[in-house]
């Protein structure tokens, strides 16, 4: 599938002072395909870009006072997230479900001709039956963030993914167990995406789309080679 050089991408992204947020900010920044970039964070990412807005922001359940800056965009790269380990259910159902869906509630009702790119993970459960809590969680999420009237949805569901080299904000444990990756990418590249990859693949979406909602690591590797 080409990419319709015609249309530019002007992306809102959270999530950027994590390892996700900041790989997908720096595909976007490299990115002739995108124009304009405007980060949520509640510090500072550190990063300097002609084409970069940093808004900091402390209560991402409270947007009033900056939805004027929210408004005429035509994607979301949702990267915030935590992990469940070490964290009461209702802690994380607040901060994966509920902050999400504020955020994507308040982006749909500005922005309708926005897709929306949210990174879930390998192994959510679109049934929200099963019998791990953070896969119902996300899964619940996902299908909720589908319901809203945004222009497409998009629910990237990567495993094991490579940092960029050179990014700040490496998670540790990707480090230590990093030499997996081509053995793990030969034997399941399903489970194995680059964060370049991802970043490129969501920019894949924002511009030409895909009949896909649900984007899994193979489907991550085949729209970042675009």
């Amino acid at each position: 599938m080409s990419i319709n050089s015609g249309v530019k991408v002007r992306a809102v992204i959270t999530g950027a002072t994590g390892m996700v947020g900041e790989g997908v900010l720096h595909e976007c920044l490299l990115s002739d395909q995108v124009e304009h970039v405007l980060v949520i964070n509640r510090k500072p990412c550190g990063v300097s870009h002609p084409k970069l807005k940093e808004i900091i922001h402390a209560d991402f359940f409270d947007l009033s006072a900056i939805e004027d800056e929210l408004d005429g965009f035509n994607a979301c790269f949702f990267c915030l997230g935590i992990s469940s380990v070490g964290v009461s259910k209702d802690d994380y159902f607040k901060m994966t479900y509920t902050l999400t869906m504020h955020m994507a509630e308040t982006l749909s009702r500005l922005n309708h001709v926005m897709t929306f790119c949210y990174v879930s993970g390998a192994g959510t459960d679109s049934s929200e039956k099963g019998s791990s809590a953070w896969a119902r969680v996300k899964g619940k999420t996902e299908n909720d963030l589908m319901k809203l009237p945004f222009k497409k949805v998009y629910a990237f569901r990567p495993g094991f993914i490579k940092p960029t080299k050179g990014l700040k904000n490496t998670l540790r444990f990707y480090s230590y167990i990093g030499w997996l990756f081509p053995v793990g990418r030969a034997l399941y590249p399903a489970g194995f995406c680059t964060l370049k990859e991802l970043g490129q693949a969501m920019i894949h979406l924002a511009v030409s789309g895909s009949g896909k909602s649900i984007i899994d690591g193979k489907d991550i590797i085949s729209l970042g080679k675009v």
